[in-house]
C-alpha cells in the first residue's frame, strides 16, 4: 500500500478522528506545496478523489485548475487509468508549483485514502453500488464529500448518508449539478412565485428501470481489482461493459443493470426527477402514491403528489426534458440553456424584491468549495440528494412490482405494504453495510 497505510490504521484514525470531527480544513504548513501567487498553501484545501474513470476524467482538468484546491491523492482499482490521472495531476502541479512539488499519491483501496489526516475533502465518482458506503466512510473520517449522482443504490442507503453526513458534520455535495444552472433554476423560480398558476402535471423524458445482468463471463484484466469494483454488489464475472479499459473511449454499462445501478431513471431521474422537486418545493417530501403505466390511465408510471399534481414518466415535448403545466402556463426547460415558456413574456420576468428566489449556485463544484470554507449547506445537499433519488427509486419500484404504491415521505415507508417495504434497502456482499 502506499505511505505503508493498512486498513487496520484506517479503522483506527477514523475512529479518532470521528470522536472530534473537523469543522474546517486542514491548515497546512506552507512549506508543504511551495509558493502559489493566488492562493496561500496553508488556505488550500486539500483534496483526495475516488474513481477515476470516466466522469471523473472529464472533471479532473477542472479541479487540476483551481487554486484553493490541492489534489494529494487518487484512488482507483484499475491501475492503469490511475497511472495515467497521477502523471496528468503531477505535470500540471510541477508547472504550476515548481520545485516544491512533492507528488501525487496512488491508491488501490479508498479505505487507504480516508485514513490520511491530512486530506480535507474528497471527491466520489465511482459506479454507484459504491456511493453510499464510500460516503458514508468518508463522513466518519472527517473528509467532506461530493458525491456523483445518483446518490444511492437503494432509498435506505441515501437515508444513511443523510444520517452521516449530519452526524459528523461534514459538507456533503450531491453532483445533480442541474441545480446550478441558469435555467433551471429561473424556471423553477417562475414556479415557485406562481407564474403558470397551480401545478397540475409535469412530464419527465429519462430512460427507464435497469435489468438483469446477463453479460458472459470475459478474462479478468491483470491491471484490474474485480472484487473491489464488484464491491457491495452481488458478485459476478467480469466483464468489460462494465468496466471498459479502453482509455475513456466507451461509456461504462454498468448503470443499465440491476445490483450495480439503477438504469435511466437514477442516471438521468437524479437530474431532471431532480428538477421537477425543486420547482414544487418538495426537497424535504415526495409523492404519495406511485402507479405503474398498467395502472395509469396515461399508461405511463405516474406520481402523484399531495398537491394533486401528477407528474409523468416521459411524454415532454418540444427539446424539453423536464415540461411543467399549470393552470396558467406552462414550462419546459432542458440543458444548454434550453427554456420555452406560454405565455412567452415569462422568460423575461424580473424579479421584485417580495418575489421568491432560490438558492443561487452559478458552479457546482466551486459551490461546494465556498462551503467547505463557509460550512454553509451546499445547493444539494445530502437531504436533497436523498429526497430525489427516492423518487426514482419508487419509480423502479412501481415497475418492478407491477402495481399501485402508496408511500409515506414523512416516514420513508410504503402504506400498509410489507411486501414493498422490503424493497427500500437491498442485501449487500459482506463484509460491506451502511
Amino acid at each position: 500500500m502506499a505511505n505503508g497505510i493498512t486498513r487496520r490504521g484506517f479503522l483506527t484514525h477514523y475512529a479518532a478522528v470521528a470522536a472530534g470531527a473537523l469543522a474546517a480544513p486542514t491548515v497546512l504548513p506552507s512549506a508543504v506545496f511551495g509558493a502559489d501567487g493566488d492562493v496561500a498553501p496553508s488556505d488550500r484545501i486539500t483534496l483526495g478523489i475516488i474513481g477515476m474513470g470516466k466522469m471523473c476524467n472529464g472533471h479532473l482538468g477542472g479541479l487540476i485548475g483551481k487554486r484553493s484546491v490541492q489534489i494529494v491523492a487518487l484512488c482507483d482499482v484499475e491501475s492503469i487509468r490511475l497511472e495515467r490521472c497521477k502523471e496528468r495531476v503531477n505535470k500540471a502541479y510541477s508547472e504550476r508549483l515548481g520545485k516544491g512539488y512533492k507528488g501525487c499519491d496512488t491508491y488501490e483501496d479508498f479505505r487507504d485514502l480516508l485514513a490520511r489526516p491530512d486530506i480535507d475533502a474528497v471527491f466520489i465518482a465511482t459506479p454507484t453500488n459504491w456511493h453510499a458506503v464510500m460516503s458514508i466512510e468518508a463522513c466518519k473520517a472527517g473528509k467532506d464529500v461530493y458525491c456523483e449522482k445518483p446518490l444511492s443504490l437503494s432509498i435506505r442507503e441515501g437515508r444513511a448518508v443523510v444520517e452521516a453526513a449530519r452526524r459528523y458534520n461534514r459538507v456533503f455535495q450531491t453532483g445533480s449539478q442541474q441545480r446550478s444552472d441558469y435555467a433551471f433554476r429561473f424556471a423553477s423560480e417562475l414556479v415557485r412565485n406562481g407564474m403558470i398558476g397551480d401545478v397540475e402535471s409535469i412530464h419527465i423524458n429519462v430512460g427507464g428501470p435497469p435489468g438483469p445482468c446477463y453479460l458472459p463471463a470475459e478474462p479478468t484484466p491483470k491491471t484490474l481489482n474485480w472484487d473491489l469494483w464488484v464491491g457491495p454488489a452481488p458478485m459476478r464475472p467480469y466483464n468489460k461493459a462494465l468496466c471498459p479499459l479502453d482509455d475513456y473511449k466507451s461509456w461504462p454499462r454498468w448503470r443499465y443493470y440491476r445490483g450495480y445501478g439503477g438504469g435511466g431513471m437514477t442516471d438521468w431521474g437524479a437530474h431532471h426527477f431532480d428538477i421537477a422537486q425543486w420547482a414544487m418545493g418538495m426537497d424535504e417530501a415526495g409523492p404519495v402514491e406511485i402507479l405503474p403505466p398498467e395502472c395509469s390511465e396515461q399508461k405511463r408510471l405516474t406520481y402523484i403528489y399531495p398537491n394533486g399534481a401528477r407528474m409523468y414518466h416521459g411524454g415532454a415535448k418540444g427539446g424539453a426534458g423536464v415540461e411543467l403545466f399549470g393552470t396558467k402556463g406552462r414550462i419546459g426547460v432542458n440543458r444548454g440553456g434550453f427554456l420555452e415558456t406560454d405565455p412567452g413574456e415569462l422568460k423575461r420576468i424580473k424579479w421584485g424584491p417580495d418575489d421568491v428566489r432560490l438558492y443561487e449556485s452559478r458552479n457546482h463544484i466551486e459551490n461546494w468549495l465556498s462551503c467547505i470554507r463557509t460550512r454553509r449547506q451546499p445547493i444539494c445537499h445530502a437531504e436533497v440528494g436523498c429526497r430525489s433519488i427516492t423518487v426514482c427509486h419508487l419509480g423502479n419500484m412501481a415497475y418492478h412490482l407491477k402495481r399501485p404504491l402508496k408511500w409515506d415521505p414523512g416516514a420513508e415507508r410504503f402504506v400498509d405494504d410489507l411486501a414493498a417495504d422490503r424493497f427500500i434497502g437491498r442485501p449487500m456482499r459482506a463484509p460491506w453495510r451502511v
